[in-house]
């Protein structure tokens, strides 16, 4: 299959690259877009072969659920069975934007594919030109992961998704490095407390200011269970080299480095500009240490500047969980598998 990858630029007219994407859609393929998060992979949520080419694509496996991405809140009642009142102030305040709710779902609507069989359903309104153009477009719901090979980083650019999975979807619409660079917080709301099942864009205190208190879920125990959204199950962001989370200190930073050389390795890190080392043998800064907003963009593109050196491991270093230092953490908690140098 031949990969083709279109800018959308907002200076032209994109109607014919619009149009092109929506056939492709229609007819049953994959189109890679950006969103303010990552670049996601969609397909037509309601059409059960469709969305299987997005496992076959990634090589995802088929227990990991899909979040439907729609452009315009007044879609979501064709779609969850039930809309609570705490689901209509979250949209209201962060729609559109980085935050996925998880409703119960209207049965018989959207492919079995999509839930990996569940009654609830994952969805969301991004906030992206591009994004909500394709989806007022096409009027139809997209199921939609992040458009990489399953297990690796997430693109936060189109030159990602072009090196992840090229031959495997016809077309990528390139609309530049993607803002928030982690992808969105899910929210499951068909309880009471709400419960965060994956932290992302939207934080733990921006909810709480908003609905009162919402909990944190735990690392589900039986793996033989279906998650109850991406990201809970299997390890993810993941570089061809072994990460290890080091906490934030010049002192045992350099002292790591000095024991990994003297085993003969080369090490990269990931960090902020205030721990820079020469002594590194490379080095990708993600901002300054307390921005967690500059590091949350940087990370997957650190991740992936670190597999393209021949870095035998590699040093990512922890911040700390306030606002939307909890998504990069959990990002590296499962890029790293849970491991720490020590």
């Amino acid at each position: 299959m031949e990969t083709e990858m279109k800018s959308v630029d907002n200076l032209v007219d994109n109607e014919e690259t619009y149009e092109h994407a929506v056939d492709i859609l229609k007819s049953g393929g994959l189109v890679a877009f950006p969103t303010e998060t990552v670049y996601g992979l969609g397909a037509i949520a309601t059409d059960e072969q469709a969305v299987k080419k997005i496992f076959e694509a990634k090589g995802r496996p088929a227990d990991n659920p899909l979040i439907v991405h729609i452009g315009n809140q007044s879609e979501v009642g064709k779609y969850a069975a039930e809309v609570p009142e705490v689901a209509e102030r979250l949209m209201k305040a962060f729609w559109p934007g980085p935050l996925t709710l998880v409703m119960e779902m209207k049965p018989g609507v959207i492919a079995n594919t999509v839930t990996a069989g569940m009654h609830t359903l994952a969805i969301r309104m991004p906030d992206h030109p591009v994004a909500l153009a394709l989806l007022q477009k096409l009027q139809l719901p997209v199921a939609a992961p992040s458009a990489n090979r399953s297990g690796k980083p997430s693109p936060t650019e189109a030159e990602h998704v072009y090196h992840d999975l090229f031959g495997k979807i016809p077309l990528i619409l390139d609309g530049g490095a993607t803002g928030i660079g982690v992808e969105s917080t899910v929210l499951d709301v068909t309880v009471t407390p709400p419960v965060i099942l994956r932290p992302g864009g939207i934080s733990k205190e921006q909810l709480e200011e908003l609905i009162g208190t919402v909990q944190l879920a735990a690392k589900p125990e039986d793996q033989a269970t279906t998650p109850r959204a991406p990201g809970m199950k299997y390890t993810h962001y993941a570089p061809e080299a072994p990460l290890f989370v080091i906490e934030p200190d010049a002192a045992k930073l350099e002292s790591a480095l000095k024991s990994i050389h003297q085993q003969g390795k080369r090490v990269a890190i990931i960090g902020p500009d205030e721990l820079h080392t020469t002594n590194a043998d490379w080095y990708f800064s993600t901002g300054a240490m307390h921005n967690h907003e500059a590091m949350a963009a940087n990370l997957y593109k650190a991740i992936r500047q670190c597999d393209a050196t021949e870095a035998d491991m590699i040093l990512a270093i922890e911040t700390d969980l306030s606002g939307i230092g909890a998504a990069v953490m959990n990002r590296l908690d499962k890029a790293s598998n849970g491991k720490r140098f020590s």
